[in-house]
């Protein structure tokens, strides 16, 4: 439990890290975000397959309906979640750099924000969950592939809460908050998966539909537009080939 605790911890303080670099850089280039966020996406594919999806599988039976049941299930989980706040992708205004203190431009920063951190609940429960198949790679493998996830959305949140006028403080606590949650979430997935292994299989197949989901519908749409996603997308082959050497010399 000691060694899930400090994981969580890891995951969650991984977006104060991100935020850190977010104040030091101030506004990094939008390429720049574009790739750190593609390879996480592909180091995060890479695991969902191999940590979540895979270990699904191998329980026996008719585990192969309880994962494509839970993959599906997953997604829809997030869907649901991304009509209660909006896309990531789609919210604008907020990279123009010349943000006025508004209440308008205030309130599109925060639901922002909230965004971020509703979509941080269910990949910490991922994180929480690989930690029930028994498996430490993998278990850490997923975890890792959430934290480096974490660093490039820590980073986005900082310039645009600076640029309305909210104080450094401010802008670290509401960065300290989104991490938070993904502590919890951590924490909850693994408890929940203790208590019961006979769920394990659905609980893992939901976690990795759910981070597919977010990959495909948030992620990747993010670093591709303006039709510049070339560099991109190479990324993301490399993020995917690396979690699978890493994987490889784990077990």
């Amino acid at each position: 439990m000691e060694f899930v605790f400090l994981c969580a911890l890891g995951v969650g303080f991984s977006t104060i890290f991100g935020a850190i670099i977010g104040f030091i850089l101030k506004k990094p280039s939008m390429r720049f975000n574009n790739i750190m966020l593609s390879f996480a996406s592909g180091v995060m594919l890479s695991a969902s397959i191999w940590g979540l999806i895979i270990p699904s599988l191998e329980a026996g039976g008719l585990s192969f309906i309880v994962t494509t049941v839970g993959i599906f299930c997953g997604a829809l989980c997030i869907d649901l979640c991304n009509k209660a706040v909006p896309h990531l992708h789609s919210i604008t205004g907020l990279d123009d750099g010349h943000l006025s203190a508004n209440e308008d431009k205030v309130n599109k920063v925060l639901i922002f924000v909230i965004a971020i951190a509703v979509h941080n609940l269910p990949e910490g429960i991922a994180t929480g969950v690989s930690f029930g198949t028994g498996n430490i790679a993998d278990a850490i493998m997923v975890a890792l592939s959430i934290a480096l996830q974490n660093i490039p959305e820590g980073m986005v949140i900082i310039a645009p809460m600076l640029a309305v006028g909210i104080s450094k403080w401010r802008t670290l606590a509401i960065a300290f908050l989104t991490g938070a949650i993904e502590i919890i979430g951590t924490l909850l997935g693994y408890l929940v998966v203790s208590i019961s292994s006979f769920i394990l299989p659905f609980a893992l197949s939901f976690a990795g539909g759910s981070m597919i989901y977010v990959i495909a519908d948030e992620m990747i749409p993010e670093t591709h537009e303006g039709g510049k996603g070339k560099a991109s997308s190479y990324a993301l082959l490399f993020g995917f080939a690396l979690m699978i050497i890493i994987n490889s010399l784990l077990n």
